[in-house]
């Protein structure tokens, strides 16, 4: 149990961006108005942004 809560706690910045950025970033570019680029869909921009803002979080320790 222990480790289980270890791992999760180590990943906590990816669950974050995944789980709240990535419908934030979605919901934003529609009610803005704004297309993906290279025809992706929203969702499929707003997994690319959060996923990436996520991985620099989660390898450098902070957000910005």
């Amino acid at each position: 149990m222990e480790r289980a809560l270890k791992f999760i706690a180590s990943i906590l910045p990816l669950i974050f961006a995944f789980a709240f950025m990535v419908p934030v970033i979605d919901a934003g570019m529609q009610a803005v108005g704004v297309n993906a680029p290279f025809g992706l869909s929203t969702l499929s921009a707003a997994l690319i942004i959060g996923g990436a803002w996520g991985v620099f979080a989660q390898i450098t320790g902070r957000w910005v």
